[in-house]
């Protein structure tokens, strides 16, 4: 099992310096552009929504987040934010991505699969990856010059993964960010029925970019068992970088184990988390 960050001096300057950057950015993040909600064609009849999130100066890198659940953010017409899984990890640290300087892309489900309840076995379809390299497109333009990299969250993380594996430069991302991964379907009677899908269902072998694996040591969701983060590393023979970090402490949980008022969704180590991710997608340079 890879050792903590905090245990790891040269990350763990990286994340103290990431902190200071973000938080530092207080006033410049209050003049950061509005968030700009984008419609998106990607299939006949099809439109992708995102909303996007612009750092106050220049970009260092884009984040394109997809959260856990059935995806369905709801993103209204204003820049409101979702009103959809407002809790969810990444939903609801996006503006601390954006406040370490990264462009922020929240991803909701296109609009074939709101009605039907959610992404569902959607997230490991052709189609889904064909919406994502729309979405990666549109941030290019938006945000030039820099890397784009996919992060997901617990469901989330299976697009991530997902858009990682089938996509090849040009169309496809940078790098990848997997938190609170899911690995593990679960033994006999799923407790959870139509929560079948796991990473294993695409072919990771097939992802090409610098991966990072992050989740909280005491998560106790069924579906994410942190001893499976080395066996995940192990499989993803095809990235030429990877790490695994590990997130410990925060709050009591508020949820239960598979819901993001949990350690699954790092509850009351946000900031650590985010800048975690920053530091290592930046270089430390976040």
């Amino acid at each position: 099992m890879p050792a903590p960050s905090s245990h790891r001096p040269a990350l763990a300057a990286a994340v103290a310096a990431a902190l200071a950057a973000g938080f530092g950015l207080s006033a410049a993040a209050q003049v950061a552009p509005a968030p700009v909600v984008v419609d998106l064609a990607t299939r006949p009849g099809v439109t992708q929504r995102y909303l996007a999130l612009p750092p106050a100066g220049p970009a260092k890198a884009a984040v394109i987040l997809f959260a856990g659940g059935q995806g369905v953010l709801d993103i209204p017409d204003g820049a409101d934010g979702p009103r959809g899984l407002q809790g969810n990890f990444l939903v609801r640290t996006r503006a601390l991505f954006r406040d370490h300087g990264l462009f922020v892309a929240v991803i909701d489900a296109p609009s074939d699969q709101k009605g039907s309840g959610g992404l569902g076995a959607f997230r490991i379809a052709a189609d889904h990856a064909t919406d994502i390299a729309a979405v990666i497109a549109d941030v290019r333009k938006r945000s030039p010059g820099v890397p784009v990299w996919l992060v997901g969250t617990s469901r989330g993380t299976i697009s991530a993964a997902n858009g990682a594996s089938r996509l090849q430069p040009p169309l496809g991302p940078d790098g990848l960010v997997l938190t609170s991964t899911l690995t593990a379907k679960a033994p006999g009677k799923n407790p959870r029925p139509g929560v079948v899908e796991t990473v294993y269902d695409l072919d990771i072998d097939a992802i090409r970019v610098p991966t990072l694996l992050v989740y909280h040591r005491d998560d106790a969701c069924f579906r994410t068992p942190p001893a499976d983060v080395p066996a995940l590393r192990r499989k993803l023979s095809g990235a030429p970088r990877t790490e695994a970090i590990e997130i410990e402490g925060g709050l009591p949980p508020r949820s239960e184990a598979c819901e993001a008022m949990a350690a699954h969704g790092f509850l009351g180590r946000e900031a650590e988390t985010v800048a975690a991710i920053a530091a290592w997608i930046t270089g430390g340079k976040s």
